[in-house]
């Protein structure tokens, strides 16, 4: 490699922007408090709350320099002279707009289980949206059974309030990476956002994917430290990590000049301080008000809307939900609708919602810059645009990440299909894949090579997962086949996805992990003692093939004591072949009911899925084989009937089956295995078609 030559010119730029950059560092954390707090005092001293707080120029100048040292590094370390400059904010247009100020517009992003669903429960209590006297259930936004089950945002959801005359529109947004699909759709309905960032874990991978995407849309974003109660809360550290987060995603001065608030979810308390918190959460919405710039309309324009959201009501039939970028909507209006490639067609508008508080409520008519729900149109899909019959024109439509995971689906051709469910055919199984695809704009349907094959492509297998487990509770019946990781050939080189991988283990149990992530080709680039002391923060880049059943794996290996969480990364060249599983699976020899007398003959080969008085077939996988290859053992064997008696008939231990649910058996399935998938039961079972292949 030539050596870089650098001009005495260049060479103190570099210097002045270390030296500048080291300054500034030492200067922010040795001299006074952050920026943050800075503006908590200006605001506690009685500052105004209708504009925004004035920019501190110290903060400033360790952005830039801090942005352009690690641009000048960059350089040095490719070999190249660069100039890499901020993005700049996206212009307002030529028209000229103008502002609604009396509505607000956010979205609250964050990492699962950072206590998003929890906070936006707070907000609806102390903005009196329920009566004192009215029951509210915990977690109230996750209304979905699944949500509530898995403690898990699933599906993006849309609330308001109204606080000192202003309606703030909320959207709660799901935490786990599989779902960013959801987040990336609502983004453009809003003008900032919420990123709640535990005061423990501090910035996670899924923090890093939603603020990335909400930089890109040139969002305002009020960082709230939640948690704040906890004992081993560190909210220094976690914000200047937030900081250094923004600096990574290249955002301006101006969204790196963010607001901080500390807050208890659970509790309804928040603060400009970590040790003065307010008795409600006050201070977080006067923050709203004052951070989240108000929605900038084109009023006197012709009607657009986007659509970005639908879902469907028996009664009213699909409902678009989106924001009104321009113009006008009124009830019983006609409209036309409009796609991105200019194929347009004509509707009208029956009934038109507004959301108040916890419900939405019929409107005769919405401005501008408000979230509303239509109804009427039977036809319409997400990214489409609602605009006037005669001037509309469509709008931006809404693009997504492309899919990193596809699995196969198959109908059921079990000995057991039709025991339970109520659609079994290959008709129903493509109407109600491709139905998806009219709400779940992360998800790919496609036909497979026969009839009965079908192909769904989505960001994770959780995400497919999610699917999978909501058919199962429609009545359908059908299985699916391993997930795979979907490559791209670039220049003739196959690429594959990674993701980042974040494992907090104890130190005792930190080499057991890191054997496992090292084994499915992980590259640890950092390693961090944990918030709590005794933990140990991993971070690996790894193949996304390489966490099909790592979790569980990570999980045995600590004992139940380890967090994992994962993110998409890049793309990079593939790495080879690896073993996910040592271990072969025991399989049925023959149709039957299973007995007490079998399973105690067969336990001894392995650990069992089945207990006895199950019924199962030739080719069920019915435990697991403590050695490499499959087994075929006999699960229905009978005690034989004789003559022969004995004094005392021997006592019959059976070891605890192992309870595998639908996750755990997506997970556990190799090449050649699939999962059969009814209403009342999940079964595993070796591909009859790839036997056949094997046998020839």
């Amino acid at each position: 490699m030539q050596p870089l030559a650098l001009s005495r010119r260049d060479s103190y730029s570099i210097l002045s922007s270390f030296t500048l950059s080291l300054f500034s560092l030492l200067h922010l954390h040795l001299v006074s408090p952050c920026c943050a707090h800075r503006r908590a005092a200006s605001f506690d001293a009685g500052a105004t709350t209708t504009t925004n707080a004035v920019r501190c120029p110290r903060l400033r100048l360790r952005s830039s320099n801090t942005r352009r040292a690690l641009a000048v590094r960059a350089s040095v370390e490719t070999g190249e002279a660069q100039q890499v400059e901020a993005p700049p904010l996206p212009s307002a247009g030529k028209k000229k707009q103008a502002t609604r100020r009396d509505v607000r517009n956010i979205a609250i992003v964050a990492h699962v289980d950072h206590g998003k669903t929890t906070l936006v429960d707070s907000m609806l209590k102390q903005a009196k949206v329920f009566r004192d006297n009215q029951t509210v259930q915990e977690r109230i936004m996750d209304s979905n059974d699944l949500e509530r089950e898995r403690g898990i945002t699933i599906l993006s959801k849309n609330t308001s309030i109204s606080y000192k005359g202003t309606k703030i529109n909320i959207i709660d947004t799901p935490g786990h990476s599989d779902f960013g699909g959801e987040v990336e759709r609502v983004l453009n309905m809003v003008e900032g956002v919420l990123l709640v960032v535990d005061s423990v874990e501090g910035p996670m991978p899924q923090t890093r994917f939603v603020l990335k995407k909400a930089l890109e849309f040139g969002h305002a974003v009020v960082v709230v430290v939640n948690k704040i109660d906890r004992p081993s809360a560190r909210p220094d550290d976690v914000i200047n990590s937030t900081f250094e987060l923004f600096i990574e995603l290249n955002a301006t001065d101006e969204q790196c000049d963010f607001q901080a608030i500390y807050a208890s979810g659970i509790k309804g308390k928040a603060g400009l301080s970590p040790d003065n918190l307010a008795d409600d959460l006050g201070p977080l919405f006067e923050a709203i008000l004052r951070c989240i710039p108000e929605p900038r309309i084109e009023k006197d324009e012709a009607l657009q809307m986007l659509v970005s959201s639908t879902e469907y009501d028996e009664h009213k039939g699909r409902i678009a939900i989106g924001r009104l970028h321009a113009g006008e909507l009124k009830r019983g209006m006609e409209v036309k609708i409009c796609t991105s490639d200019d194929a347009c067609r004509f509707a009208k508008v029956s009934e038109l919602f507004v959301y108040e508080n916890f419900s939405r409520v019929p409107a005769d008519a919405v401005q501008a810059g408000d979230i509303c729900a239509v109804c009427g149109i039977s036809d319409v899909m997400i990214g489409e645009t609602i605009a006037d019959k005669s001037t509309g024109k469509p709008l931006p439509t809404i693009r997504v990440e492309e899919p990193t995971v596809k699995m196969s689906f198959y109908i059921n051709t079990s000995p057991f299909v039709g025991r339970e469910g109520k659609y079994v055919t290959t008709r129903n199984l493509r109407d109600r894949l491709y139905r998806e695809l009219e709400k779940n704009l992360a998800m790919k349907v496609e036909d497979g090579e026969t009839a009965d094959t079908f192909i769904v492509s989505g960001r994770g297998t959780l995400h497919i997962t999610i699917l999978i487990e909501n058919m199962r509770r429609e009545g359908y019946e059908f299985m699916v086949g391993p997930p795979k990781v979907i490559n791209k050939v670039v220049d003739g080189k196959t690429l594959e996805p990674y993701e980042i991988a974040t494992v907090e283990v104890p130190e005792e149990y930190m080499g057991s992990v890191v054997e496992l992530l090292g084994k499915r080709r992980g590259e640890m680039f950092d390693m961090q003692g944990g918030a709590e002391g005794t933990t140990t923060v991993l971070k690996y880049k790894i193949p996304t093939r390489g966490l099909v059943g790592l979790r569980n794996s990570i999980l045995t290996a600590s004992r139940g004591t380890a967090i994992f969480s994962s993110v998409f990364d890049s793309y990079r060249p593939w790495t080879g072949d690896f073993m996910t599983r040592d271990l072969g699976s025991l399989i049925a020899f023959e149709d039957g009911t299973t007995t007490s007398y079998a399973l105690f003959n067969a336990q001894e080969r392995g650990q069992l899925f089945v207990r006895p008085g199950l019924d199962v077939y030739k080719g069920q996988i019915v435990g697991i084989n403590q050695r490499p290859g499959d087994l075929a053992i006999n699960v229905c064997k009978k005690k034989a009937a004789t003559n022969v008696r004995s004094n005392k008939e021997a006592t019959v231990v059976l070891d605890e089956p192992l309870d595998f649910s639908l996750d755990d058996c997506i997970e556990y399935i190799q090449e050649d295995e699939l999962v059969e998938i009814t209403p009342l039961n999940v079964r595993m079972l070796k591909n009859p078609k790839m036997g056949k292949k094997n046998s020839r």
